[in-house]
């Protein structure tokens, strides 16, 4: 039995669901998103809350039902709340500033890196060495994230990069004479 699963996930005040076969749709404040759930699930609404059942007991539809429960929540969570992830910049000369729709850093290259920031996300950059993207679809907040801080990556000696905010940089000793 999936622990996450039996769990239904609550709507709060502001928010709308509705259920057409296997296609979810979820209406907030910041907009709107659907999720597809495969057959192997059942959605149903009632009481201001989503559940999700599975159809059978083959491991597949058990998969299914956790995994389809989180999407549902990280839905309703993108509509009322929002996804955020945080950038840090390290290093001498290293910068980011947004001009328009374009994110120009500044990362050590001959050139500035042109960034262009993709349809339903935002990216800021409130001081030069911080950059914060924001969206309500998680998974394309951290894969502009991702897209981001593999420009330049943290480099374990001095630390040098585009790391996460609660990112952790393991760090090496230089050589010794």
């Amino acid at each position: 039995m999936s622990r996450i699963g039996k769990k239904p996930v609550e709507l709060p005040s502001g928010v709308e669901a509705k259920v057409s076969g296997q296609t979810i749709e979820v209406k907030g404040p910041k907009g709107t998103r659907s999720f597809k759930a495969t057959d192997d699930v059942t959605l149903t609404v009632e009481d201001g809350a989503v559940s999700v059942t599975p159809r059978g007991k083959s491991k597949r539809a058990r998969q299914q039902w956790g995994m389809t429960r989180t999407q549902v929540s990280n839905l309703v969570t993108g509509v009322t709340t929002g996804f955020k992830k945080e950038l840090e910049i390290n290093g001498v000369g290293y910068r980011a500033q947004m001009q328009g729709n374009v994110l120009k850093l500044a990362l050590g290259y001959s050139h500035d890196v042109n960034f262009d920031v993709p349809e339903g996300v935002t990216v800021t950059a409130p001081k030069q060495t911080e950059i914060i993207v924001e969206g309500i679809d998680q998974q394309q907040v951290g894969q502009v994230a991702a897209n981001i801080r593999a420009w330049r990556k943290p480099e374990p000696y001095k630390g040098k990069g585009i790391k996460y905010k609660d990112e952790y940089i393991f760090r090496k000793e230089g050589k010794k004479k």
